[in-house]
């Protein structure tokens, strides 16, 4: 609930300062933060004991994505998040909602502080991880709104149900849910999903991360099946 807070905090703090900034100024703080992405993607994916676990993971995880319509789904969602927006306030068809919505919901959800924060407070009742996301998440959302939008706000859902999903998965499951052999492969595998996010946000590649997303789950299930 404190990163739904922080997220909404931080679009509407971008709606505000955004159309006082001029588009070169946001379109410079938006490549500093794809700058930064990349260096967290790199760092998590450098994580790995055998590179061969993340890259198979994000292969199959791709064709899984594409054959389920992951990207697609996710896009029909922001447009159809836009047209409800659009009866009540000013959102126009061709707008930077659905985009907004797509990346903030990419950023937000895929990486190592979710995944290992959501499981430790649902295992241990411990939030230290989510709240420092909390905070990194919401100054991000300045950024994003300020060059999006409203649709950033929306990504707010999107971490109630990833991060509220995983937290009552590791209350249920308990430690037993993921070794931290699994959790290091997962997380290297989520820094090349990361990556790709930095190369949406320079706009050297308009990749497709949300067909990726299986490869999240993929990762582990290949961990348990060849190490043990």
């Amino acid at each position: 609930m404190v990163n739904i807070v922080a997220i909404l905090a931080g679009t509407a703090l971008g709606l505000v300062a955004g159309s006082r900034l001029r588009a070169q100024v946001r379109a410079t703080v938006l490549a500093g933060i794809g700058l930064a992405t990349l260096a967290v993607g790199t760092a998590s994916f450098l994580e790995t004991g055998n590179a061969a676990f993340p890259v198979v993971a994000v292969v199959i995880g791709g064709l899984l994505g594409e054959v389920t319509g992951i990207e697609d789904g996710l896009a029909g969602l922001g447009d159809r998040l836009r047209r409800l927006c659009s009866r009540v306030d000013a959102v126009e068809e061709g707008s930077t909602f659905v985009e907004g919505f797509i990346l903030a919901t990419l950023t937000f959800c895929v990486g190592a502080l979710t995944v290992v924060g959501s499981l430790q407070d649902g295992i241990r009742g411990d939030s230290e991880l989510l709240l420092v996301k909390s905070a990194l998440d919401g100054v991000v959302a300045v950024v994003f709104a300020a060059a999006y939008g409203v649709g950033v706000g929306f990504a707010a859902l999107s971490v109630l149900v990833v991060q509220g999903g995983l937290t009552v998965l590791g209350a249920i499951a308990g430690e037993a849910l993921l070794s931290v052999r699994m959790i290091e492969e997962l997380e290297a595998t989520g820094g090349l999903l990361i990556i790709g996010i930095g190369l949406r946000l320079l706009q050297v590649k308009d990749l497709r991360v949300g067909s990726f997303l299986p490869a999240l789950v993929v990762a582990p299930v290949l961990v348990a099946v060849f190490s043990s």
